[in-house]
């Protein structure tokens, strides 16, 4: 097969985000493209066996992948919650639901593994079963073809000589799973071990036991053959779009961490040392855990007592002349957005990274959503522009993380970078550059001519202003929050000067479009008058619509300013169909930019990525 999908699912701590990390990560390096959805719940533990503490995870691998899939072909159910979750789908809490396609999260005619020492009566009743019969009561239709395995038996009968406690035992089931499913999709055990052995190197005594019981899995189909087909899949083709042509390393990486590493290979770019200041809040927590391992890397981390704090140590570190970077969420970006003014008025160099989830407020915490692009353009107080760009795959996170450093050092001023849950949880297949291969990045620092004639107004041709740093003899300077006079530097209040600097401060904005890429379409090379259009995150989804409907797609990662070819690309279609997930802030903010052009919009705001049959149903309707 090109591609399949495949979802892992079970309770809250079946490890189901572990095991299905570890089966992509095992594709990527078997030569498969992945791209992963983690599924989960916000409460810290939800009630074992219940609806409520569900816990999925979608990989799609193979050749030619751009999603995590709309439907699942295998699915593991680890018990009977999981089971009826992925059967229902989104109406998993309706007591008369029964198995629709539209739905449920695997297709008629996927195979479903499902641990019968999980269903019993206890099991049956805690997911708010009626009958003792789960598949005939939730209409699961004869194509499926559903692999009843005792794993918990299994499993403790593969360890019972290990000296692990029952408990410990237990949670060893998802190892049973996983090679299981290793042995369906023919991957190699040493491989598979490996990764087991490097991802419990902190804790040695659970090498030996979990690798066992993943071998057992694995020789439990192999000898059973369990009536079912093994799975061969096509590798990844380097002339892909989204894997570099040459040779060279590759690994599955997830958005967060793709972050933390390119604010890194920033820093290192620009020799500057790396400062975060932030405040741990879900889904960018991971950004900060990763940068504060890297002390080896010269990065400091400050975690400070809330949002606020957190951007203004920031601040202070961008003028002590550091590279200065501030991770959050939504609600923190709200937070943030005096501060983020003060840079603005000050002019100095900060990246803001926004991994965006559903809200308002507190919302779902777990949950994707394309939900602050107004509030990333235009929420905070007066005239106050930022450059704002979005990642559009969990991969190119990294890219898009060092992007944003290059501009803010290069042009002074703030700059917001837009990921989401999606790409932050979610991996794809990744080929790590070599620092050669990285774009130079210039600081704007103050040149020795202007020693005993600097003032922080002081700007060059493109109209951005210099940067000096505390303790160079003579560039001593105030920096203030204050207007300041557009000569002098000093405090103003007068009225023509304030007018002056408000359109300084917009036009070195504006001219960030001469220092970005022009927008590029991406054309399956049928002749179409249909343009889809989308930002960050639905790449992936509206590419594989777009290749299955033979229209063109234009996707945005460069937000505000726009590239400079948007107008001339718009114009060439006569349909332009903007697809978001939100109520249509990118299609409200277009026609602002080009109130002449026929902006029409599809939109979904459930907490989920796009599903490709739904947008090809839109376009064809």
């Amino acid at each position: 097969m090109k591609h399949i999908v495949v979802r892992f699912c079970g309770d809250s701590g079946d490890g189901m985000q572990l095991t299905g990390n570890l089966f992509a990560q095992l594709g990527a390096e078997s030569g498969h493209e992945i791209s992963t959805l983690p599924d989960f719940p916000a409460e810290i533990r939800a009630p074992q066996g219940t609806l409520g503490g569900v816990s999925g995870f979608q990989v799609e691998l193979g050749s030619e992948v751009y999603t995590p899939g709309d439907k699942a072909d295998v699915v593991v159910a680890m018990n009977a919650a999981a089971l009826k979750v992925c059967t229902l789908g989104s109406h998993f809490n309706h007591p008369q639901a029964h198995y629709d396609e539209e739905f449920a999260q695997f297709h008629r005619h996927a195979i479903v593994i499902v641990d019968t020492d999980a269903l019993t009566d206890k099991d049956l009743e805690k997911a708010q079963y009626h009958t003792e019969n789960p598949f005939t009561e939730l209409g699961i239709p004869e194509s499926v073809q559903i692999i009843p395995v005792a794993l918990t038996a299994l499993t403790k009968e593969s360890l019972k000589e290990s000296g692990l406690d029952n408990k410990s035992i237990l949670k060893s089931r998802n190892m049973f799973a996983l090679g299981l499913i290793c042995w369906l999709f023919d991957e190699p055990m040493d491989k598979a071990m490996h990764l087991l052995e490097t991802k419990f190197k902190k804790k040695p005594a659970l090498v030996a036991p979990n690798t066992k019981v993943m071998v057992d899995g694995y020789n439990y189909g192999q000898n059973l053959a369990l009536n079912i087909n093994q799975i061969h899949l096509d590798q990844a083709k380097l002339t892909d779009r989204r894997v570099a042509t040459e040779d060279g390393h590759y690994t599955s990486i997830a958005g967060n961490k793709a972050t933390a590493w390119g604010l890194i290979a920033a820093a290192e770019k620009a020799g500057k040392r790396l400062f975060l200041g932030s405040y741990p809040i879900t889904p960018a927590t991971d950004i900060m855990q990763e940068l504060a391992l890297r002390k080896d890397m010269n990065v400091m981390v400050v975690q400070a007592e809330d949002e606020i704090a957190g951007v203004c140590t920031a601040i202070g570190a961008a003028f002590a002349g550091d590279l200065a970077c501030t991770s959050t969420s939504g609600p923190g970006l709200s937070l943030k957005s005096e501060a983020i003014g003060l840079a603005v008025m000050a002019e100095l160099p900060l990246v803001v990274i926004d991994v965006q989830r559903g809200g308002p407020s507190t919302g779902l915490p777990t949950k994707t959503e394309q939900t602050d692009l107004m509030q990333a353009i235009y929420g905070r107080n007066g005239e106050c522009p930022c450059v704002v760009l979005a990642a559009s795959t969990s991969a190119n996170c990294f890219e898009y993380a060092y992007e944003a450093c290059r501009l803010a050092l290069e042009n002074m001023t703030p700059v917001v970078l837009l990921t989401d849950t999606y790409l932050a949880n979610g991996t794809a297949l990744w080929r790590i550059p070599t620092a050669a291969e990285l774009p130079e990045i210039h600081p704007q620092n103050v040149p020795e001519r202007l020693k005993g004639k600097y003032n922080p107004a002081l700007r060059d041709e493109r109209g951005v202003r210099y940067w000096a740093f505390p303790g160079m003899e003579g560039f001593e300077h105030r920096n203030i929050g204050l207007e300041r006079d557009a000569e002098k530097g000093t405090i103003s209040t007068n009225p023509e000067n304030h007018e002056s600097m408000v359109r300084a401060r917009q036009a070195k904005v504006a001219q960030v479009a001469n220092r970005i890429p022009e927008l590029k379409v991406i054309s399956t090379g049928k002749k179409s008058d249909v343009l889809l259009v989308g930002w960050g995150s639905t790449e992936g989804h509206l590419h594989a619509a777009a290749n299955e409907l033979g229209c063109d797609l234009a996707q945005f990662n460069y937000i505000h300013p726009l590239p400079k070819n948007t107008a001339s690309v718009l114009s060439q279609y006569k349909r332009i169909i903007v697809c978001e997930l939100n109520t249509g802030q990118f299609a409200a903010y277009l026609r602002s930019q080009f109130p002449q052009m026929p902006i029409e919009q599809y939109n979904e705001i459930q907490g989920q990525p796009f599903a490709v049959e739904r947008i090809v149903n839109f376009v064809k309707k």
